[in-house]
């Protein structure tokens, strides 16, 4: 069985307050985009449990450690699970706020249900994937979503950027957890993103933001300069996805990619 995990993007972040547990209460808008990976499963009785192997993007990390098995340990805990071969094409960078391991990690737990016959729904699928990470559940159903409390509770909203266009940058930059939330300062907004988002896209410029790109940007000007290009090239809405550190721009035609881009990782599709 083969399926296609694919990313997200937060369309605006805003840092609400920090929580007691150490975690941080946000608001966000996940929404998919379709750069995917490539996930498939085959049931092997000649092996013990599983067999993972990878393509693409090197992984480089041991497989135990690899969130797509961590979501098959949890499945297989809780079910009788076939021996399986698990082959992951990565083609969604690393480190760069895109989802794509939640992702992997997601689309494995629907496949496990749907190629073994387990019969879970939506809601108990997503109460694995949020043991696994806090967005995970959002690639359960795959819908644009907002999201609240430490990004794994999700609301329906009405968005449509079918016929935009998109392009994605991941600059070979990596940003830490710490590192991302040294320098924001949590505060409540006087109006809920969820309301904001329903803004006329061309009014999202001056009004939705990414917390993280306050703390982000002074330490990674590269980054900046990258958003500014964006808007230069002509995009109608341009930011930094969740921590970072790719940044994506949202435009009415299609973009031409900037020489100077293609040094970095560089994706453009139509959504």
């Amino acid at each position: 069985m083969l399926c296609f995990p694919n990313a997200k993007i937060n369309l605006g972040l805003n840092i609400i307050e920090k929580r007691p547990d150490g975690f941080h209460n946000i608001e966000t808008v996940f929404y998919p985009i379709p750069i995917c990976d490539a996930l498939e499963i085959a049931k092997n009785d000649s092996l013990k449990q599983y067999e993972f192997t990878s393509s693409g993007i090197p992984i480089d990390i041991d497989p135990s450690e690899n969130i797509v098995i961590k979501a098959f340990n949890l499945i297989a805990s809780e079910y009788e699970i076939p021996p399986t071969a698990i082959h992951l094409h990565k083609n969604i960078p690393f480190g760069a706020g895109l989802g794509g391991g939640s992702a992997d990690a997601a689309y494995m737990i629907k496949m496990l249900n749907d190629f073994y016959k387990l019969r879970m729904n939506f809601q108990q699928m997503e109460e694995y994937a949020v043991q696994i990470g806090s967005d995970c559940p959002v690639f359960i159903k795959n819908q644009p979503v907002f999201a609240e409390g430490k990004g794994e509770i999700f609301s329906p909203i009405q968005l449509d950027l079918s016929g935009y266009h998109i392009v994605l940058i991941k600059p070979e930059i990596h940003i830490s957890t710490p590192e991302a939330y040294s320098g924001v300062s949590p505060k409540k907004t006087a109006e809920s993103l969820r309301e904001i988002i329903n803004l006329p896209l061309s009014e999202w410029k001056e009004n939705v933001f990414n917390d993280f790109e306050k703390s982000i940007f002074p330490n990674h000007p590269e980054l900046r300069i990258l958003k500014e290009e964006l808007y230069e090239t002509g995009a109608i809405y341009a930011a930094m996805s969740g921590s970072g550190s790719s940044m994506f721009g949202i435009f009415e035609k299609e973009p031409t990619i900037l020489e100077n881009w293609k040094k970095y990782f560089t994706w453009k599709s139509k959504l």
